[in-house]
């Protein structure tokens, strides 16, 4: 199950940023384009291992600024530190309940461009700030929370498909010989 639930994230990181470098829907209506990345950091540092998480941040942080205007690497730290944050308070929250789902990807989708514009000035490079970037760091961060429950919900689905599912197991016997009649 690892290496399945690690090549589902790493095919799903890579869908997730060919499909925000392909789709202009959320830029164009909300003025601002959702990270889907963060959310599945969250999943990834919930239910997964260092190596899945460390894996997932390094490719899909490296997958996303090969399509955008960041350094190559920029966002592979601070992608990493979400899922960090996430695994080792993976007991503190409920994972099964949407709410939590929500609001722990809200926080990391609202982190995760705070540390890229961090490491991004510490690089020497001067990204272009203004008031709607208080509107777009907003739809990030809402976009990444609604986004994170259907991550799990998702994940949900392709591990009932493709993984084994634990028979459980009953009172009833198959070898047992059930004698009928008067004794």
């Amino acid at each position: 199950m690892n290496r399945l639930h690690t090549i589902l994230i790493l095919a799903t990181a890579f869908v997730a940023v060919f499909f925000e470098a392909w789709f202009d829907g959320f830029r164009n209506v909300l003025g601002a384009q959702i990270d889907f990345l963060p959310a599945l950091m969250v999943y990834a540092g919930v239910t997964g291992g260092y190596f899945t998480m460390v894996l997932a941040a390094g490719c899909g942080g490296l997958w996303f600024d090969s399509l955008s205007a960041n350094p190559l690497g920029a966002s592979v730290l601070p992608l990493l530190l979400i899922g960090l944050l996430a695994h080792w308070g993976r007991e503190l929250f409920s994972s099964e309940h949407p709410a939590a789902q929500f609001f722990l990807g809200t926080m990391a989708s609202a982190l995760q461009p705070l540390a890229v514009l961090f490491v991004l000035l510490n690089l020497g490079t001067l990204p272009l700030l203004g008031w709607k970037s208080i509107w777009q760091w907003v739809v990030m961060a809402v976009g990444g929370g609604l986004f994170t429950p259907v991550c799990f919900a998702l994940f949900s689905r392709f591990h009932q498909a493709f993984d084994y599912q634990p028979i459980h197991e009953t009172t009833f016997r198959p070898d047992r010989e059930i004698k009928r009649g008067r004794a």
